[in-house]
């Protein structure tokens, strides 16, 4: 069953429009969108195929226009009712480190590529995306880290997570939380 799950991560790309998607939540996250456009990421995604880039910018204050990246299709909004066409219609996510971002992209059983705001204090989101990086569900960098990250990332590696059971999942971040 394993090498099914993997052999299904590795064919997306033929399934998939050649789309990233890059969400932050309802948060603001300038450095992650000011990374993904920068000529050295776009470079790297171009590289590995891929042709357009949406984001989700939520509430921060930097807002790309299509001419900021032109060797690039970029569509970028703020906030949506949902996410869902989104995610289901990209061949990669990347992601703030949110519980519930990284919950509804794993669901929507795409590879995901977590970036976690290291700038945050007490930053339980670099707990999550570990955990779930050594469960094989995810990869993990930081904004000084996702270039590189994008350039040498092996997304045959991850395996499926396992939807529905919810309270597994809740188990999980009280753990990681210290709330159990």
């Amino acid at each position: 069953m394993t090498c099914r799950r993997r052999h299904c991560m590795r064919s997306m790309k033929m399934t998939y429009a050649d789309t990233v998607f890059v969400t932050v939540g309802t948060t603001s996250f300038n450095e992650l969108i000011e990374t993904i456009i920068s000529p050295e990421a776009v470079e790297a995604l171009i590289s590995r195929g891929y042709e357009k880039l949406v984001l989700q910018v939520g509430r921060g204050t930097v807002f790309p226009c299509p001419e900021t990246c032109p060797r690039i299709t970029l569509e970028t909004f703020r906030f949506k009712d949902s996410i869902a066409e989104d995610m289901s219609k990209a061949h990669l996510i990347v992601s703030h480190a949110g519980a519930g971002s990284c919950l509804e992209a794993l669901g929507a059983g795409k590879p995901l590529l977590v970036v976690v705001n290291d700038k945050l204090m007490n930053n339980h989101q670099l707990e999550l995306a570990r955990q779930l990086h050594s469960d094989s569900h995810l990869l993990y960098c930081t904004c000084s880290t996702l270039t590189e990250t994008l350039k040498s990332m092996d997304i045959s590696v991850l395996l499926p997570f396992s939807p529905g059971q919810p309270q597994n999942f809740a188990n999980f971040l009280d753990k990681v939380l210290g709330v159990k």
